[in-house]
Formats: structure tokens, sequence, C-alpha cells
């Protein structure tokens, strides 16, 4: 499947061959549930499955899970090497792109994102229900490094180089920001019914030359999201998971205080 998959697609393929494909409603808590599902999705933790905590500071609030557990929690998801993944949120918040990159970085090769998550899939009319309850365990085995990623020497060499972009809100930006970075709001690349824009706007928002472009955020989450755009458009792009709350814990690290932002304005 593609980066992103539409209501309509994900829909057609379930019916096609239910039996390869695991549905997953990303949340950012566990504490934060929809009140609809789509039928038979299992549940991701932004929290608790998707980072890992108790790393010193400098790795940012929302380091890596360590590979194991992470190959546990897929597994008990019920997926295996050659199951077909899509993943959702309800509320626009990137946690499904932040589960497509580390479900990619681990090892799984086919995984995609609901275009316009949860309120996507209900304009379009397609069915709700319960979220599975039983789906056996998967037999999925994760390696890790399947996706290229920086870390805050490589940040700093690519903000040097123009190269990296800061994936937050503008107004974020603008109050601390890697010296350097220019501004593509991750927001900006949303249109207004929640779905991505069309390609050609798509580039216009990060430029005519997307070669080595790298980008962050403020937890790894709202860049994720930046890293699956590109990655539509054609690109691979390196994430750093630390992202600004890795920077700015680093005593070393001189942070920018304000610039013109440019690709979005949330």
């Amino acid at each position: 499947m593609t980066v992103f998959v539409s209501a309509d697609t994900l829909a057609a393929i379930r019916r096609e061959r239910p039996d390869t494909v695991r549905v997953i409603e990303v949340r950012r808590t566990g504490d934060d549930a929809p009140d609809r599902h789509v039928d038979g999705a299992v549940v991701a933790v932004l929290t608790t499955d998707l980072s890992r905590s108790g790393a010193p500071a400098t790795e940012g609030k929302r380091p890596l899970p360590d590979l194991p557990t992470l190959q546990g929690t897929v597994r008990r998801w019920g997926i295996h090497d050659d199951t077909s993944v899509v993943v959702y949120d309800h509320d626009g918040s990137f946690v499904a792109a932040r589960a497509w990159w580390v479900l990619r970085w681990a090892g799984l090769a086919d995984v995609s994102i609901l275009d316009g998550g949860l309120p996507a899939w209900l304009a379009a009319g397609h069915p709700v229900g319960r979220l599975a309850a039983d789906v056996g365990r998967g037999t999925a085995t994760l390696t890790g490094g399947r996706l290229p990623q920086l870390d805050a020497d490589a940040a700093a060499a690519r903000a040097a180089a123009g190269r990296l972009v800061d994936a937050r809100p503008t107004d974020a930006f603008a109050a601390g920001h890697i010296p350097g970075a220019r501004n593509v709001s991750s927001r900006s690349t949303i249109a207004d019914d929640g779905r991505l824009h069309d390609a050609a706007t798509l580039r216009a928002r990060y430029g005519p030359d997307l070669a080595g472009i790298g980008l962050y955020c403020g937890g790894g989450v709202a860049a994720a999201h930046g890293v699956a755009v590109l990655a539509h458009l054609g690109v691979t792009a390196p994430l750093f998971v630390g992202s600004f709350s890795a920077w700015s814990a680093d005593p070393r690290r001189a942070v920018a205080r304000a610039s013109t932002a440019t690709g979005g304005t949330s």
C-alpha cells in the first residue's frame, strides 16, 4: 500500500482480504479514546507503545521504545511480517504518523496512514463498531534501523546547510528553534477537510528542492508526519526523534528565539 490510503481504499482492502490487514487506532494517552472506532481495530498508545519513559532529557520527551518491547507489542496486535497495517488517529494530532514512522523504522514493510483519520472514515459512510477483542498473537520479527534518523549533531549540520525543517506551529518555532532551521508546520499540509493537500501544494509547502531535508518538531510526532508527507512525494527524509525537547535539554546547544516562518500558520 501507499504511505497514505483513503477511507474508500481501506474499506475495499478489508473487503477483499480481511485476514491480511490490521487496523490500529492510535491515541496520545490511554484515556484519549474516541466514542467510535473502525470496526475491529486494535489500540496503540503514543506514551506507552510508541515511546519509552525514563530516558535522559537529552533523548527528548518521546524516545523510541526498546525493540524487544515493541516486538512484543506488535505481536500482541496480531501482526505478522506480511501483514498490511493501517494506522489512524481521531483528532488530527499526528500520532498516527508517529506510529507509521516507528513501525516502518522497526522493520514492518507495509504500513500506511489513513488519510484524514477517523473523521474521513466516518464522512465516507464506512462502518464503525467494536475494537478487536482477541486477534491472536502475531509472529512479526522487528530489526530496527529501517528509516534514517538524525542525532543532535547531524541536525545541527543540516540546519547549517539550510536543510532542516521544524514541523511545529509557527508560534512554537518563533519561541525557540534550532538555529538555521526553517519552519514548515505539518498543519499546513492538511486541507480544510482534514486530508492531505494535493501533491503540487505539498511540494510548494516544502520548496522546490527536497533533497537532503531533515525534520524535527517538539517530540518526534508532528515531524513524523512531515517525513510521511515527503515519503508520499517520493523523498526519504530523516527524523530527529529527540527533536527540540532533546535539543533544548542540552545546555551546550544554542537556541534561536525569532525568525521568519514559512509554509504554515498552525
